[in-house]
């Protein structure tokens, strides 16, 4: 089939097996970011409009189109190869001549992605329709955590041993010397002298990188709960890979400091020791307050300063939302950047058109979602390159 064939048969199928192919080829690109290589949002947007150009059901076309946009060296083609045959079984998206039957369960199979609703993105049991087999341990990363069930819940609490968060990096105001940068002039004007005035090498140096404070700020409201415990588990991580650098506290209708709870080996152990302090799980939810005692009692004195703050919240207020706004604003002046993940974020359909995200979101860097693991390993990236 011609690309001009591929593309006309693309055009004369529905909305739904339009939109189950790009989920198909999107879930194949969080898969190869899942297994290291540096798959950015824009090499995913290339990939899809080479898929596009090519042909969705040309299995030769895709493969190299992901080669060509995925991967940035030949070390990364083994990789590739690997989950390119793992998650489409052999075969690759292929666009039905017809409207897609309505979606069944179909045994056995695994989706290449979660819808935002949190369950399976199922697919029809006819051979011709989009569909990609993963790993249960994949599927379940990309589960919304509020549609889990217990047992599943514990087998995510094992797949966050996986997420790896590293400090951001800021610029120091020392510097240290180096085989290039900077003339060192103090240095090299001292050798000189060692040597009695006689010529020798030049000294350089080059400024130094230090760790940015990461402060987490956790919702644990009754709209919140289902995602609390997944929450406090990231966190744990979080203060486990940087103890100096990382703050986190609980928000909804007080604020509670759980850092040092958090600093035990043990996670079960460490939540345990983060529940017993927070006395309001399950209850309202007061941002501005909440984020106005933090700012006065400890970004104002300089925990925030300079930090990337993060804050996990739906954003429901019951409180006044001009004041959500306002701390907003002070929390943006003093911190580094602003991160809000927000798990309603990755759901189809979602607006930020309640009151209190509707306040907050002009004073927030970035807007990611935070449902799944899945978005918790990109929400680490995030915070990574901040």
């Amino acid at each position: 089939m011609t690309i001009a064939t591929a593309a006309s048969a693309f055009d004369g199928a529905g909305d739904a097996v339009r939109e189950a192919a790009e989920t198909t080829l999107v879930g194949f690109a969080r898969a190869l970011r899942a297994a290291g290589l540096p798959v950015s949002q824009d090499r995913t947007q290339a990939f899809l409009t080479a898929v596009a150009a090519v042909g969705y059901d040309d299995p030769g076309g895709v493969y190299w189109a992901g080669r060509s946009t995925l991967t940035a060296e030949p070390d990364h083609f083994p990789v590739f190869d690997q989950v390119f045959e793992s998650w489409f079984a052999g075969k690759v998206p292929r666009v039905v001549q017809r409207q897609a039957a309505p979606p069944r369960p179909t045994p056995g199979m695994v989706p290449e992605d979660e819808t935002s609703s949190g369950k399976s993105d199922e697919r029809d049991d006819d051979p011709d329709v989009v569909r990609a087999r993963a790993s249960g341990a994949e599927v379940l990363r990309h589960r919304d955590i509020a549609a889990l069930t217990p047992s599943e819940k514990a087998a995510l609490a094992e797949l966050f041993s996986a997420i790896r968060p590293v400090p951001p990096r800021r610029r120091a105001v020392r510097r240290r010397p180096w085989h290039r940068g900077e003339l060192d002039m103090r240095r090299t004007l001292r050798d000189e002298l060692r040597r009695g005035g006689e010529p020798g090498g030049i000294k350089l140096r080059r400024r130094v990188s230090r760790p940015r404070r990461v402060v987490l700020l956790l919702d644990v409201s009754g709209s919140m709960s289902p995602y609390a415990d997944a929450l406090l588990r990231l966190a744990h991580v979080w203060v486990r890979s940087a103890p100096r650098t990382t703050e986190a506290f609980t928000i909804g209708t007080r604020l509670t400091r759980v850092t040092r709870a958090l600093r035990q080996r043990d996670a079960d152990a460490a939540l345990r020791g983060a529940g017993e302090q927070v006395p309001d799980w399950s209850g309202g939810t007061r941002l501005g307050e909440v984020l106005q005692a933090f700012l006065d009692r400890w970004g104002q004195r300089g925990l925030a300063r300079g930090a990337v703050v993060v804050v996990f919240s739906d954003g429901w207020e019951r409180g006044d939302p001009t004041q959500l706004g306002e701390q907003m604003q002070r929390m943006h002046r003093l911190a580094h950047r602003v991160v809000w993940a927000n798990p309603h974020r990755g759901k189809a359909g979602y607006r930020p058109v309640q009151g209190g995200i509707a306040a907050a979101l002009p004073y927030c860097d970035d807007f990611v979602a935070g449902h799944s693991l899945a978005t918790f390993s990109e929400l680490v990236e995030v915070v990574r390159r901040a």
